[in-house]
């Protein structure tokens, strides 16, 4: 049966389940790092002063309310647990309301997460280099799903992903309340960028093996991981589709979940045994912060809809690749990525 026609026939009982950060983002635009440290360096021999003319967007932000926002836009049911202030709960459910009774919102009532994404070449690509106040996300526990609710919700859940488990202090006892109250889901994490954390990660993953069915990384955190797991540096600055392929086997067989590695140059997936890669979609990149998250929204619902690890790939490339284009760094909906995938098949 060909991709689309599988997810076609997808169909979400319950909804997917994201947890648990939100940040208000600020993506600054640079034409150079240089620039920047050029223009500041002046205004500092000056006394202070104003460094004008740079392109700021103020944005919802936070790995979990972008997947959950990419879910909802591929049209499937989602339920967002996450923490915010009244204004960012207000940005959040703005953001959400275009989706109907097809996304619910628990919002904890809290402090909001800041962060200040630069934007800016290195070398022959562009990078994100990401500066944050984490707030109340790094005390994102079990007891924020406390209520009947909740429990009904994760009871019924068709997936259940815990994201940025870097930035949450209490990630490990997250995940593991989570998933044990959605015996039925699909279970996926996406730690984001544990350098700082990556020997608690790697032991966090001995208690959580048994319970989850995706570890969803980028080549950073492949290269954090691998690094605390005694693997050394699996992915230099530039690397061939068979060391991505190879890091993910590698990760997998060392950790005991099937694993899903996105690069640059494309993805692979591996359970510890069996590895296989599917390239990047090329494309003149508009939109760097949120690429990873879109990656994973439409990596769970390949999962889902029991889609092959090749077209699962290739289906997650192809949604990604399509956010990244889009100047205002809109995710797409589903028959956008139909297109394209028919196109590049």
């Amino acid at each position: 049966m060909a991709i689309i026609e599988k997810l076609r026939q997808l169909s979400i009982v319950g909804s997917i389940v994201v947890m648990p950060d939100f940040f208000v983002d600020r993506i600054i635009r640079l034409e150079s790092k240089e620039k920047l440290f050029d223009a500041l360096g002046e205004k500092a021999k000056m006394g202070g002063g104003s460094v004008r003319g740079i392109s700021t967007t103020d944005v919802k932000g936070g790995n979990a309310v972008n997947v959950a926002y990419c879910l909802a836009k591929l049209g499937v049911k989602i339920a967002l647990f996450t923490v915010a202030d009244d204004i960012g709960a207000t940005m959040i459910s703005r953001a959400f309301s275009q989706f109907g009774d097809r996304a619910t919102l628990r919002i904890s009532s809290g402090k909001s997460g800041l962060t200040t994404a630069f934007e800016f070449p290195h070398g022959d690509t562009r990078v994100n280099v990401m500066v944050s106040d984490i707030g109340d996300n790094a005390d994102f526990g079990p007891e924020k799903l406390s209520s009947e609710a909740d429990r009904a919700i994760l009871k019924n859940a068709d997936g259940v992903m815990i994201v940025n488990w870097a930035s949450n202090q209490k990630g490990t006892e997250l995940a593991e309340f989570a998933f044990r109250n959605s015996p039925s889901a699909f279970h996926f994490i996406d730690p984001a960028d544990v350098e700082t954390r990556k020997q608690d990660f790697s032991d966090s993953l001995g208690k959580l093996a048994g319970l989850t069915d995706c570890l969803s990384i980028n080549e950073n955190e492949c290269n954090s991981l691998a690094d605390a797991l005694g693997l050394g540096h699996l992915l230099g600055s530039s690397y061939t589709p068979e060391e991505v392929k190879s890091a993910a086997k590698k990760i997998a067989e060392k950790v005991g979940i099937s694993t899903d590695l996105h690069s640059k140059a494309g993805a692979a997936w591996s359970n510890g045994k069996e590895s296989t890669f599917v390239h990047a979609v090329r494309v003149d990149a508009k939109t760097l912060t949120g690429a990873g998250d879109s990656w994973d929204a439409a990596d769970i619902i390949g999962y889902l809809a029991g889609l092959d690890p090749n077209e699962r790939l290739l289906f997650a490339n192809c949604c990604a690749s399509l956010y990244v284009r889009d100047t205002q760094g809109e995710p797409p909906a589903m028959n956008k990525v139909f297109e394209l995938v028919e196109r590049v098949q």
